[in-house]
C-alpha cells in the first residue's frame, strides 16, 4: 500500500521541480531573478527528496507505527519546503516580465496551498489506528488517495512561473536542478 504513496509523492515533488524550465534567454534581470529564487528552492528541494527517502525506506517492511512516524515527519518536512519556497519567491519580488506581479502572487498561493495540503496529510497520517493492521492499512490508503490529489490541484501558477524568460533563465541555475536520488516526474 505504501507504494501507492510513494508514487503519489513523486507527483508532488515534480510540481515542486516544475520551477525548472527549458530555453536559452540570458536577459540578466531575468537571470538574476531565476538566481536569487533558484539558490533559496534548492535547500528545500533537498529536503523533499529526504524525506520522499524516508518514506520509501520504511514502506517495504516497515511496521505500521514506524511507517506512520516516518509518513508524518515526511509530510512535515515538505509541508515546511513549500512554505520555505513560497517565501523565497515572495521574497525575490516580482519576476521581470510581462504580469511578473500576477505570476508571483499564483506560485506564492499555489505553494502555500501545497504546504497546507501536506500538514494536512500530516494530520491524517497523525490519526492512523495502528494497533489495527486493517484499520492501518485502510487509513493508509486513504491518505495515499488524498495525497494523489494534494499533487493534482493547482501547478498553473508554477507553470506559468517556470514558463517563457524565467522558466529558462531558471533551468540554467543549478539550484533549481533536480537534486540527486530525487524521484522524476513519471514514477
Amino acid at each position: 500500500m505504501n507504494k501507492k504513496l510513494v508514487a503519489a509523492l513523486s507527483g508532488g515533488a515534480a510540481l515542486v521541480l516544475a520551477l525548472s524550465g527549458c530555453g536559452d534567454d540570458t536577459d540578466e534581470k531575468v537571470d538574476a531573478y531565476a538566481k536569487k529564487v533558484c539558490d533559496q528552492v534548492q535547500p528545500q528541494l533537498e529536503k523533499i527528496a529526504q524525506a520522499n527517502q524516508s518514506i520509501t525506506s520504511t514502506a517495504a517492511d516497515g511496521k505500521p507505527e514506524e511507517i506512520k512516524k516516518a509518513d508524518s515527519a515526511a509530510f512535515q518536512q515538505i509541508s515546511d519546503a513549500y512554505a520555505a519556497m513560497s517565501d523565497s519567491v515572495e521574497k525575490a519580488g516580482v519576476p521581470p516580465v510581462d504580469d511578473g506581479a500576477k505570476t508571483q502572487k499564483e506560485a506564492v498561493r499555489e505553494l502555500d496551498d501545497t504546504a497546507g495540503a501536506y500538514a494536512g496529510l500530516k494530520t491524517s497520517v497523525d490519526k492512523l489506528d495502528t494497533k489495527d493492521q486493517a484499520k492501518f492499512a485502510e487509513g493508509l490508503k486513504g491518505v495515499a488517495e488524498d495525497l494523489d490529489k494534494v499533487n493534482k490541484v493547482g501547478g498553473d501558477a508554477i507553470r506559468k512561473l517556470q514558463s517563457g524568460d524565467i522558466g529558462a533563465a531558471m533551468s540554467e541555475q543549478p539550484g533549481c536542478r533536480r537534486p540527486a536520488g530525487s524521484p522524476s516526474a513519471n514514477t
